[in-house]
């Protein structure tokens, strides 16, 4: 049985039209990810985490592999998949409920069906009464809302994160993870969700699917079984947390030999 999101083999090289060099990103990926499932993306920096994710997207396209989203080949983006940057990427001279609109505009649903979407969407974001706020009143966690919002008014299938919370502070952090796994529950969607914090991936995640250094393959897909709410204080908790520490720190450490050996600079 094929997953929701499948990758078979999957490597990306980028390559500089001016000088011919060639950086191989990620050289194997083989994964599959089921239905309504939030898997957590992580690795060294530098590692492809982010450039696996816009193949997802159909943003980029892989070198060599398949990529398949319930069993078709990923060419182009779609609306079956929204997307979050970690940067908040709103329109300044729209309101937040013409930022949430935009994209329902875009496919010509008439203008009181995409207005009644967004509103039951920042609704479910927490941010009902700030419709006709402009983003640069609000705060990093408000226009990450708006944006989160924005994602899921097409009704994706897929919902893809790109460390959405690395910009904000540890406290709004926390809220929005508790939030996003509300609206996860309560929406069902399959998440894949980049980040580079560990805590970050044991309290959100299902699985987390560890990469190794660059050029990266899966290191190892680790299940999480803890109960949620999940207490990062547990000890249970702070276990799992130390043992995808211990991987990534290994495969940093290995990246740097490899470069010792090899004699190369990181670019």
């Amino acid at each position: 049985m094929t997953g929701w999101i499948e990758a078979i083999g999957v490597g990306k090289v980028f390559r500089d039209d001016h000088t011919g060099h060639e950086i191989e990103a990620i050289h194997d990926i083989t994964l599959k990810i089921d239905e309504g499932r939030f898997v957590v993306l992580i690795g060294p920096s530098g590692c492809g985490k982010s450039t696996f994710l816009y193949m997802v997207a159909g943003f980029e396209h892989p070198t060599r592999g398949r990529l398949l989203l319930h069993g078709r080949q990923v060419r182009d983006p779609g609306p079956d998949r929204g997307i979050v940057f970690q940067e908040f990427v709103l329109y300044p001279w729209r309101t937040v409920l013409g930022n949430v609109t935009l994209g329902l505009e875009i496919k010509g649903m008439p203008e009181r069906d995409r207005r009644s979407r967004a509103r039951e969407l920042l609704h479910l974001v927490g941010l009902q009464g700030f419709e006709q706020q402009f983003p640069f009143r609000l705060s990093g966690g408000m226009r990450q809302r708006v944006a989160i919002a924005r994602a899921l008014a097409p009704d994706p299938e897929i919902l893809l994160m790109d460390e959405p919370f690395g910009a904000l502070d540890a406290q709004t952090r926390q809220v929005l993870m508790n939030d996003l796994l509300q609206i996860w529950q309560r929406t069902h969607k399959t998440i894949l969700f980049v980040t580079h914090s560990v805590q970050e991936a044991v309290f959100l995640a299902d699985e987390v699917i560890v990469l190794t250094g660059r050029p990266s393959s899966v290191h190892k897909i680790v299940p999480v079984d803890l109960p949620r709410p999940r207490d990062h204080t547990s000890p249970a908790f702070a276990q799992l947390e130390r043992q995808i520490m211990t991987m990534i720190s290994f495969e940093v450490d290995s990246g740097m030999d490899r470069q010792a050996r090899s004699g190369e600079e990181e670019p």
